[in-house]
């Protein structure tokens, strides 16, 4: 559940505990936490700025420290930079309890909005404390140095990778609400290949890209 915090001294302490991180700028790091449904004022700009720091820094430090190919740095990229990732991220630092959102949510705080949070800090430790601050931080809290036993669990960027490998098809996603959650299903040209289930629209996609790589790789 969110809860609706103020500019306190200890919400501030409380947070940069969480984040390992002080940022000077508490109107900032507010913004950063604050969901479109509450106020004009919420992340979904630095969102913007920060999913351009995070491919950037994930980008440099596998092209310095991975030996992969390009293709295996794309897809292991991915991995760190997906929802997915970004999502149990900030569940390990406990950052619902922070997230400002307005009534229409009830509380809910999504898999995409926990995504677009993390980028959003990003963005704010960047403006804040600079690239190097915001290169630590993603490198720490990302687990980059953890990449060589990474478990790859995009299977949308798998899937990609291997369509593009082997066919020459167009691919896409047809992703409608269900009566429980999503169903989406994935085209190859006009033909379906697979359908998978979900609680929310990534999921389900995640999902179904998963039953299209055992249908058609193994």
């Amino acid at each position: 559940m969110a809860v609706q915090k103020n500019k306190s001294n200890d919400f501030s302490n409380e947070i940069f505990n969480a984040l390992g991180i002080k940022i000077s700028d508490k109107k900032l790091l507010t913004r950063a936490l604050t969901h479109p449904s509450k106020s004009k004022e919420n992340y979904q700009r630095l969102e913007f700025l920060g999913d351009s720091i995070l491919n950037f820094v994930v980008g440099e430090y596998l092209f310095k420290n991975c030996t992969k190919n390009e293709g295996e740095l794309t897809v292991l990229r991915a991995h760190y930079v997906s929802e997915d990732h970004l999502s149990e991220c900030f569940d390990q630092l406990n950052l619902s309890k922070f997230v400002i959102t307005g009534n229409s949510l009830k509380g809910e705080i999504t898999t995409a909005i926990k995504g677009d949070i993390m980028e959003s800090i990003i963005a704010a430790i960047y403006l804040d404390k600079g690239l190097e601050e915001a290169r630590q931080f993603i490198i720490a809290k990302l687990g980059l140095e953890e990449f060589a036993t990474a478990q790859d669990d995009n299977f949308k960027s798998q899937l990609q990778e291997l369509v593009q490998a082997n066919f020459k098809c167009t691919m896409k996603y047809e992703t409608t609400k269900a009566e429980v959650g999503f169903e989406s299903k994935f085209f190859l040209d006009e033909d379906l290949i697979a359908t998978g289930y979900g609680k929310d629209k990534t999921k389900a996609e995640q999902n179904c890209a998963f039953v299209a790589i055992k249908k058609l790789f193994e």
